[in-house]
């Protein structure tokens, strides 16, 4: 379908590529999909996360979007509406309209609420029910993309049990997953580098797929300590005060920072060569001084490790052939692009989420001011392109 001609998709002529964008899960989206056994167990998923008493909404939006009259509204309001009220968040019919009006060539679609309760199954006992989960989100991810092959639907991948991961990964391949979703924090009881992991990455190197990181997948990011400090409350960006404030912002890419960090120390990456990683809804910020720290313990460290004398490159090499990550709107890409290489950032407008705002690429282009054209169609396009590889291709 093509947008209508009185309403300019927002990115306009550029081709851009959307690497991180979501859908609105309703409280029991995953219970249709479910196995038997497992669906019972499956607890509602807690919408309230975004902003208390938003759930009471849900129906009110699923009528509105319905009504004609209300269409040409929400068309034009593509970018200002979020959540619920944003067309195509949570009716899946309505999402190929949605792209349209946004003008994004593909985007990758990730949960909004349930990164939390997947991590949380696969770090407690019952890791039967971990993989039953992980199956039923990503059957739920499949059927919602499925309208539309620039959907690009990603799929969990508990980590917890070194067979069912390898099986998991490769079904979820088959079913026509287009990115392997994995937690960023460390799996319970073994490392994420560990050999026993290795079919995972071997699956989705062999299937050119990313394996990918998602924020709310690094487990518990502070002791909740650090906000008794005898002040109000501070809300966050939905009204709220539980989702996204600035104490949190600092710690959220630690996770990855130490995950990856650990993966390339042990030779994954280089075991690995062609097997891609995204660092999504993470920031970016923190990459040049995290590349510079990497290549700091790889000289310090070097002549007493012999995992270090086996890698074929320095580490932040690791990180400039094979790992993506988006910057949030607030950050200086500019400096982050000079800092650390040309192809390391993407594009994310976190769409339909508020912390996405109103106008990401005027925020990215204002901090890109001075990044030649080819740097910035890497920013929008071709890293991307490099990240999804046979993903994007077959979705074309």
């Amino acid at each position: 379908m093509e947008a209508s001609p009185e309403i300019v998709p927002y990115a306009g002529d550029r081709i851009c590529h959307d690497a991180d964008a979501h859908l609105m899960e309703e409280p029991d989206w995953m219970l249709a999909h479910a196995d038997p056994g497992v669906r019972e167990r499956i607890r509602p998923v807690f919408v309230a996360s975004v902003k208390p008493g938003e759930e009471s909404l849900i129906d009110k939006w699923r009528r509105r979007h319905a009504d004609p009259a209300e269409r040409p509204t929400a068309e034009a309001e593509i970018m200002l509406r979020k959540n619920w009220a944003a067309l195509g968040s949570f009716v899946r019919e309505d999402r190929p309209r949605a792209l349209d009006l946004l003008g994004f060539r593909s985007q990758l679609v990730f949960n909004t609420f349930t990164n939390h309760y997947l991590y949380d199954a696969e770090h407690k006992d019952d890791v039967e029910f971990a993989y039953g989960l992980a199956r039923a989100h990503n059957r739920a991810m499949l059927d919602f993309c499925s309208v539309d092959p620039r959907l690009l639907a990603t799929a969990y991948v508990p980590l917890a049990d070194f067979e069912r991961s390898r099986a998991i990964a490769e079904e979820s391949i088959a079913a026509g997953a287009k990115a392997l979703l994995v937690a960023s924090g460390c799996p319970r009881g073994h490392s994420p580098s560990h050999v026993g992991l290795f079919p995972v990455w071997a699956a989705a190197q062999e299937a050119r797929l990313p394996v990918v990181f998602h924020v709310g997948g690094g487990g518990r990011l502070l002791d909740p300590a650090y906000f008794e400090n005898g002040l109000p409350p501070v809300p966050d960006f939905h009204g709220g005060a539980e989702n996204f404030r600035s104490v949190d912002y600092v710690a959220i890419p630690g996770p990855p920072m130490q995950t990856l960090a650990t993966m390339i120390f042990d030779g994954v990456l280089d075991r690995f060569p062609r097997l891609k990683i995204g660092v999504i809804e993470q920031g970016a910020v923190w990459l040049p001084s995290w590349m510079r720290s990497i290549d700091t313990a790889f000289e310090a460290f070097r002549k007493n490790e012999e995992r270090l004398q086996k890698l074929e490159l320095r580490p932040s090499d690791y990180v400039r052939r094979q790992i993506r990550a988006t910057p949030y709107p607030a950050e200086p890409v500019g400096w982050i692009i000079e800092q650390a290489g040309e192809d390391v950032c993407l594009f994310s407008s976190d769409w339909p989420h508020v912390e996405g705002g109103r106008n990401p690429i005027r925020r990215f282009e204002t901090s890109m001011e001075g990044i030649s054209e080819p740097a910035r169609r890497k920013f929008y396009q071709d890293n991307f392109e490099d990240l999804m590889g046979a993903g994007l291709r077959t979705a074309a």
